[in-house]
């Protein structure tokens, strides 16, 4: 009975955990993505410049990644050559550059609502281009859901009160970058066996994306708060704002090490609508019942879309367990008949 309790305390332990990374996870996410609103939003804080508060996250994520790295040794950094990092962390950094400057834009003429669902095409995204640069193999099954997808974001975009083409252009190309990011991750430095934690990620990334954010903000934003003599940051707010950026970093190395990619890619739909319903209750957005029922048909599609890769990491999984045991299973076989002549060898001898 002792051993059985120890096992359950242990299990219930596992489970409490998981739910605790994945509460963190929401939290943070939830808060920088209310934050980020509340800055840009010209009805709230209003600081409507997207690049500057980019620049700022950048810059303190790049201090505390080098402080961690090289002072802290919390994280050993990769070998990585200047070759390599050329060829594959500048063209991550500059796509990261583009997808948060446009993805922060975006929070000047969307709601937050509304932002939520158009995420919801990440998936299509992802898809599309890992097909396109034949990362991934088209199945007209997997693009059937894609085009599912798609068709619940548009209802849901029919039906936005406050529709703006431009934030909704900002926040598709958003998407696309992120989409190309993720998946020249995948064929830059996976397939060439560099793994990043989130912390050397901001120690390779986040310099790059700086350097890449200071071009469009030297000619876009830095002649307005010159000219306007308003370029005097609220530290305390723009400290607490940035922190809370380096923790959700953090925060997703703790979730996905700690259980799956899987389980965030479930919290965050989770943590969407819970942001749809934030926005409708506190920030007094707008959401209609067509708005509802598009983002739920997306819904529907993505929840599909996680359960078949879970099929197909089950699938995979249980392949790698057979190959395993049919390679155990055929070195048993060999050792025994490498026994049985050896026995039969001995035998002769003896007869001899």
């Amino acid at each position: 009975m002792g051993k059985g309790g120890s096992l359950s305390e242990g299990l219930v332990r596992k489970i409490v955990l998981s739910y605790t990374y994945v509460a963190v996870w929401i939290f943070l996410s939830f808060t920088v993505i209310v934050y980020n609103k509340y800055i840009l939003d010209r009805k709230l804080y209003n600081w409507p410049f997207p690049i500057s508060l980019t620049l700022f996250h950048m810059s303190f994520c790049s201090a505390l990644a080098f402080f961690l790295v090289k002072v802290l040794k919390v994280v050993e950094p990769v070998a990585m050559s200047r070759d390599l990092y050329l060829s594959s962390v500048v063209p991550i950094g500059a796509l990261y550059a583009l997808s948060l400057w446009l993805s922060n834009s975006a929070y000047i003429f969307l709601s937050v609502s509304f932002i939520q669902m158009l995420k919801a095409l990440m998936p299509v995204a992802v898809y599309s281009i890992g097909v396109l640069l034949k990362r991934d193999a088209f199945k007209s099954q997997t693009m059937l859901n894609m085009v599912s997808i798609s068709l619940g974001v548009a209802v849901a975009a029919y039906g936005e009160a406050k529709f703006d083409a431009w934030g909704v252009a900002l926040q598709l190309g958003a998407v696309a970058f992120e989409a190309t990011r993720l998946v020249l991750i995948q064929i830059l430095l996976t397939s060439k066996g560099i793994q990043l934690n989130p912390i050397t990620s901001l120690y390779y990334v986040a310099p790059c994306c700086l350097v890449f954010l200071l071009v469009p903000w030297v000619f876009v934003e830095y002649p307005v708060l010159a000219e306007a003599s308003s370029f005097r940051p609220d530290f305390v707010v723009f400290g607490t704002n940035a922190l809370c950026a380096f923790a959700l970093n953090l925060a997703v190395f703790l979730l996905v090490g700690k259980t799956s990619a899987l389980t965030m890619n479930v919290a965050g739909v989770v943590k969407d609508w819970l942001l749809i319903a934030f926005s409708w209750s506190v920030i007094k957005d707008t959401v209609t019942p067509v708005n509802l029922f598009g983002y739920g048909l997306a819904f529907l599609g993505v929840a599909y879309y996680n359960h078949s890769k879970l099929q197909g990491l089950k699938a995979k999984e249980a392949q790698k367990k057979a190959a395993a045991q049919a390679g155990e299973g055929e070195a048993r076989r060999l050792l025994e008949q490498r026994d049985g002549e050896g026995s039969m060898g001995e035998k002769r001898d003896s007869q001899a």
